[in-house]
């Protein structure tokens, strides 16, 4: 009525010419539809098709379809005569279908926005337990599906679907079951979304189906409870509403000041309204109730009975009203693509041929916002939410909380004030019940078997991982140089570590290296300084000599173990111990061949005379040694040791280490040293029986024994140790069999020489030979 009258007003739009309007009920069933168009099309009379008994003029264009199920039932007959329908529903995806509707034309644009703002209004409280009630149709379908989509992408689960029939005959047991399953899923949080028809048929203002603790998100669109006596209010007291935004007409709100059924007498609705909203009658008509005044204006009424402002139905109402006008206009100037036939004085227009107008209309409304009717377009609409405050008296207001604008950047594009919100009396917070509890920081959700994805388990973060927020879905790994806290909260640097001087066992192992190193040095002044002496003679004293030698020296390579890592040490630990480890085994070896080689040489005749005495076991050692030498060479230049970082082995810790490079050439080394080893002991075995003056194949059986034993024990231990820890085990291994070597082959020898002086004379040696 607004637009109309303010068309007509307009001297530039339609001149000379007086737009007007017809309005019908509607229904919802298929047969009604049908039999009032038909009844429209041939008038009030008789219905026969294509013929029309009224002399009146005939409209142009349908201006309907609060929801598309109306438009789909009016348009299979009114499409036989490609008759105009303008609908201001909410948009349908069938309706923008050029082949099946070609004659419908939608206000609305495809919208995919307010799904996105509903999730981030959960997202924003931390809702994840939501219900959801829809309209069953295509509108309600493709919400449900957008909604769903992004409420799955921002882990929210849904708790109840329902669909809403717009037949309004549902029986109260449907109602009922309706009504008991949304409370049965637990939801505190329920979306409505449809158009106003369908939804009213729920009953909600219904007192037994009393809805405690549920917080209702919807639409303005849905219209559900802004008309009287549909709702039973205190059931929507704190619901969240979505509004588009729309630029609001000047003269509207004097409108709504203005009218009144003594203005529009014709208007049989508007009277009917005026009687159920200010409890009276007209001045024309008679009845118990009292006359509504003349003064009365629909300004003073509640939201529950009429918009304050225009709302987003009415917007479009309005942009069709135009839409129609400006084609009008724009067919009335077109002379030449228009010969219109004369019924008397009154010019027919034929409704077909607007199509070529309103497809292609564009036009600025009196807001100053551009309007077009296309078939396919799309926009990102911008919403108010507002909040839904009732109050004893049953008034109600609608306060706006915040809004939703999807084009903005992100961080800009929601925004709400809570404290400006008034929430359900059962409510103290925006926190409802959820399917799970939120999982604290330390934790992570594990899903459930046969669950949705917010039904879950809280469980601890794996070891080396963090979760430092609430719900996460996944811990996070933490950097190598980095390690979880007791808590597995956040991420504490790790230390470096190695085996350092400075540590007890460092210290230790240091001094023990030392101090055997120093007394090997002893033990090699005491042979020396004896040297002319039989018990030093007995053996070859230059193998012992190089045996001490090199005893010394493996006692001190391990010191090369100890301290931080750097590429000088990492070349020589492993190498410096291969290659003096194996001119001391050599030397063992050429020691106890000495021993099988002197008793053989006491035979007559015997051939080995001339190997005794000789530079031959210096030779021996020399040739053992320079194959680890070859094979140490080999090692450096294929893949040397280098300085290494091991942060996995200890979760706390950085382990500074050599890396060997090569552990096949590492276990060559080692190899060959027990390969020496192995053939020194079997040789020692088997010389043990020979006379004890001049034999020290004992001697050297129980120090192979020994070093055999700890090497052996060395490797299972080497592999299972991490970090510093195998560091010291070989360093151990290092020391205690080259104390094996220096205690079982020189220690009894030096208790001769220092305690026993008197033993260790040739006629002492000859007696016990001879005995």
């Amino acid at each position: 009525m607004f637009a109309v009258e303010e068309i007509n007003r307009n001297p530039n739009l339609l001149p000379n010419r007086t737009l007007g309007f017809h309005i019908y009920n509607a229904y919802h069933n298929d047969d009604k539809v049908l039999e009032s168009s038909l009844m429209w099309l041939s008038g009030q009379a008789q219905t026969i098709p294509n013929y029309n008994c009224e002399r009146q003029p005939k409209s142009v264009v349908v201006i309907g379809g609060a929801n598309s199920a109306l438009t789909v039932s009016m348009g299979s007959l009114l499409e036989l005569y490609k008759f105009p329908q303008i609908s201001y529903g909410l948009f349908d995806p069938v309706l923008s279908d050029p082949a099946q509707f070609p004659s419908v034309y939608q206000m609305a644009t495809s919208d995919t926005s307010l799904s996105l703002g509903m999730v981030r209004l959960m997202v924003h409280f931390k809702w994840t337990w939501v219900g959801l009630v829809t309209s069953d149709d295509t509108i309600g379908e493709k919400f449900l599906k957008d909604l769903k989509e992004e409420m799955v992408r921002n882990y929210i689960c849904v708790a109840i679907t329902q669909k809403i029939s717009i037949d309004l005959t549902m029986d109260m047991s449907s109602h009922q079951y309706f009504l008991r399953k949304i409370i049965e899923s637990r939801a505190n949080v329920v979306v409505i979304y449809g158009d106003m028809d369908s939804l009213l048929s729920v009953r909600f203002h219904e007192k037994l189906y009393f809805f405690p603790k549920i917080l209702w998100i919807t639409t303005r669109d849905s219209d559900i409870f802004n008309k009287p006596g549909s709702v039973y209010f205190d059931n929507f007291h704190g619901a969240l509403m979505f509004s588009t935004q729309t630029s609001q007409m000047p003269g509207f709100e004097h409108f709504l000041k203005t009218i009144n059924p003594l203005k529009y007498p014709e208007d049989i609705f508007l009277e009917k309204f005026w009687v159920t909203a200010f409890g009276c009658t007209s001045n024309h008509r008679k009845g118990d109730r009292s006359v509504c005044s003349q003064n009365a204006s629909l300004d003073t009424l509640s939201s529950r009975y009429i918009d304050k402002i225009m709302s987003h139905q009415s917007y479009s109402v309005y942009n069709a009203i135009y839409a129609v006008a400006w084609a009008l206009h724009e067919m009335f100037l077109v002379r030449s693509e228009i010969e219109p036939k004369r019924d008397g004085d009154n010019p027919i227009t034929h409704p077909w041929k607007l199509h070529s107008f309103l497809k292609n209309i564009r036009f600025n409304n009196s807001a100053g916002n551009q309007v077009v009717l296309e078939k396919k377009r799309k926009s990102m609409t911008n919403y108010d939410i507002l909040n839904h405050v009732t109050f004893p008296n049953d008034t109600d207001v609608l306060v706006k909380v915040g809004e939703f604008i999807p084009q903005a950047p992100p961080g800009q594009d929601f925004t709400f004030q809570e404290k400006a919100v008034v929430w359900h009396r059962w409510w103290t917070e925006a926190v409802p019940k959820r399917c799970s509890q939120i999982c604290q920081p330390g934790f992570y959700r594990k899903a459930k078997d046969g669950k949705p994805n917010c039904c879950f388990d809280c469980a601890s973060c794996p070891e080396g991982q963090i979760s430092n927020h609430t719900g996460n879905e996944q811990c996070m790994t933490c950097p190598e140089d980095q390690y979880p806290n007791r808590d597995r909260i956040y991420c504490l640097p790790k230390l470096a570590i190695f085996l350092d001087y400075e540590e007890p066992m460092g210290k230790t192992l240091a001094s023990i290296a030392v101090c055997f190193s120093l007394l090997t040095v002893l033990v090699l002044w005491v042979f020396v300084k004896h040297k002319d002496t039989p018990i030093v003679k007995a053996n070859n004293r230059d193998l012992s000599y190089t045996l001490l030698i090199s005893l010394s020296l493996c006692f001190l390579c391990s010191l090369l173990f100890i301290g931080p890592p750097t590429p000088t040490n990492c070349l020589l630990r492993q190498t410096t111990f291969g290659v003096m480890f194996t001119v001391a085994i050599s030397s063992i070896l050429a020691k106890t061949i000495t021993v099988v080689l002197a008793f053989r040489a006491t035979r007559p005749g015997s051939r080995s005379r001339r190997w005794v005495g000789s530079r031959a076991p210096i030779s021996l050692v020399v040739f053992c040694t320079f194959i680890q030498v070859m094979l140490c060479a080999i090692w450096l230049l294929l893949s040397p040791p280098f300085p290494d970082a091991d942060t996995h082995s200890d979760p706390e810790h950085i382990i500074l280490e050599c890396n060997e490079g090569s552990l096949i050439a590492f276990y060559f080394v080692l190899g060959y040293i027990a390969l020496l080893a192995l053939g020194s002991f079997t040789v020692a075995f088997l010389a043990r029986n020979l006379p004890d003056t001049f034999n020290e194949a004992k001697f050297i059986t129980f120090s192979m024994l020994v070093f055999c034993s700890v090497w052996i024990s060395f490797l299972p231990t080497y592999q299972s140790t991490k970090g510093k820890m195998m560091v010291a085990v070989e360093v151990f291994s290092i020391l205690s069999s080259s104390a094996g070597l220096l205690g079982c082959i020189f220690i009894p020898k030096c208790y001769v020489i220092l305690v026993q002086p008197e033993k260790n004379t040739k006629k002492t040696l000859k007696n016990n030979a001879i005995s």
